[in-house]
């Protein structure tokens, strides 16, 4: 099974037209022709079965044969991540994380970050492409990039983790995650957070986590949460 992004799509569309990178993948590449079948989500959580009316390389038309609603997880999973110098690491996170699971990620800029500026319709499409290649029907929200301090003015809810290198006491992930409940993990950049933004954190209420004894890079710690949070709400 092949799946592909349509986010125009909804119940009141009968039939449609991909646009033209789709439409030449679709036809050049995948070999479809009328009548074949082709697999579509909005990003929305609706699965359409659809059955080529036109094979056109540059406007493939179809028209939707059956629809399927799947079911959202109980809990909104989110992380903020400050991005990663190199970019191609960063986004290896984006893919994995939107693999296993996670529902929003936003980029965070700290006093340490040594990228301070990121592509946000690169992000977009990376995150489109792990969904698609994983077969899910719901698109993690990706947020533009924001500075630390605007982050946590936006008050996150749901259980606040944040996970830094200090010396201090620390609850093992694994073992505060609670199934089926939003929660938000902070992870900072290679130099990790200064002790400033920690004790910011603090404030509006993250507790520390330890991730494990070994010292982690930032998108390595990342997805080590993402793991762990996500075998916790499969038990």
């Amino acid at each position: 099974m092949q799946l592909f992004y349509n986010p125009t799509l909804d119940n009141s569309v009968a039939q449609f037209v991909f646009d033209t990178v789709e439409s030449n993948h679709i036809v050049k590449v995948l070999r479809k022709k009328e009548g074949d079948s082709l697999y579509i989500t909005n990003g929305k959580g609706y699965l359409y079965e659809a059955r080529i009316l036109i094979a056109h390389p540059k406007k493939c038309k179809a028209q939707i044969t059956d629809t399927q609603k799947k079911h959202r997880n109980m809990y909104w999973f989110h992380m903020a991540v400050a991005p990663t110098k190199n970019m191609d690491r960063f986004e290896w996170f984006l893919e994995k994380a939107t693999e296993i699971g996670v529902n929003e990620i936003t980029p965070v800029i700290c006093e340490r970050s040594e990228r301070k500026v990121v592509k946000y319709e690169r992000m977009q499409k990376v995150v489109q492409a792990a969904m698609k290649q994983s077969l899910q029907t719901y698109l993690p929200k990706v947020n533009p990039p924001v500075s630390y301090d605007t982050f946590l003015e936006n008050e996150p809810t749901g259980l606040l983790f944040i996970a830094h290198c200090e010396e201090g006491e620390k609850s093992e992930l694994k073992r505060r995650v609670a199934p089926d409940t939003d929660i938000t993990i902070l992870i900072g950049p290679e130099g990790d957070f200064s002790r400033a933004e920690i004790e910011k954190a603090y404030s509006k209420g993250f507790k520390p986590i330890s991730l494990g004894e070994n010292r982690l890079r930032t998108e390595t710690a990342a997805l080590v949460a993402c793991t762990i949070v996500s075998m916790i709400n499969s038990r």
